[in-house]
């Protein structure tokens, strides 16, 4: 890795409140982290960006299990790792050959991507709703038949976004949305998931040379950020206006990927 760590304050600041998102969203809303990773991008070069942001990750994923470990679904997390395991290696296939433009490329069109996906997954819910009426909106903490039979593709495909640019939260939030569950149940089933596939990655990361003891450094002086945003979606995650917020991330989000693609 070819990264200075000699970052200006104003960047550094910058970093430091993607950090506290990281923690927030781990906590109260999964994969608002997107946000902190268009942020990384635009400040760091594309690619070392990811090995830079890994830890953090993993920091959040252990405040996030410590905070809501009971509540999560195991059977649907094996019936996504093998897909996954797979998505993690034709993204680490990717990783080997393209260099920071081509990753920094990929990001932006994987953060519209996303923020695309999603705003379809939200017209549909909103439509499904409409049409069923107030019958089954209360949930469910298990998965569908029809979530079970999507799991490979939704597997595949969040293991390759969060190995190339650790964008595997939007995708697993569809997928658990889509499987119909609430909120705790959904919060805790993220955490292990991300927490066991973020810890996967990281021998991946540290073979390509995305992270090193100048990464682990600069992870150093942010990771104490994640501690505060972790709090914080924890406090608000009862309370938090989750229409608007998600409105606000999705916005952000469509920015930094049009920023990574023009830039």
């Amino acid at each position: 890795m070819d990264l200075s760590l000699d970052v200006s304050l104003w960047e550094f600041a910058v970093l430091a409140a993607a950090t506290l998102l990281v923690g927030f969203s781990k906590t109260a809303v999964s994969g608002a982290n997107t946000v902190s990773l268009a942020v990384f991008a635009a400040v760091l070069p594309a690619r070392d960006s990811t090995g830079v942001l890994l830890p953090i990750l993993i920091a959040g994923d252990v405040l996030a299990v410590l905070t809501y470990r009971r509540h999560a679904h195991w059977p649907t997390l094996w019936r996504l790792f093998p897909a996954v395991a797979g998505g993690v290696v034709v993204g680490t296939v990717f990783l080997m050959w393209a260099d920071d433009a081509a990753v920094r490329t990929s990001i932006g069109a994987i953060l519209l991507l996303m923020a695309a996906v999603t705003l379809w997954r939200r017209r549909a819910a909103a439509e499904e709703a409409e049409a069923s009426g107030s019958s089954g909106s209360s949930g469910s903490s298990r998965p569908s038949r029809g979530a079970r039979l999507k799991a490979p593709s939704y597997g595949v495909l969040g293991g390759f976004t969060t190995m190339v640019a650790n964008a595997g939260g939007p995708v697993m939030s569809m997928y658990l949305l889509s499987a119909g569950f609430r909120k705790l149940s959904f919060l805790g089933t993220s955490a292990w998931f991300f927490l066991i596939v973020n810890t996967s990655k990281v021998p991946f990361s540290v073979g390509l040379g995305l992270i090193d003891w100048h990464s682990l450094l600069l992870d150093a002086a942010l990771v104490l950020f994640v501690v505060p945003g972790a709090l914080i979606g924890k406090a608000a995650v009862h309370r938090i206006n989750q229409r608007l917020f998600e409105q606000l991330v999705i916005g952000a989000t469509i920015l930094g990927g049009l920023q990574l693609l023009l830039r």
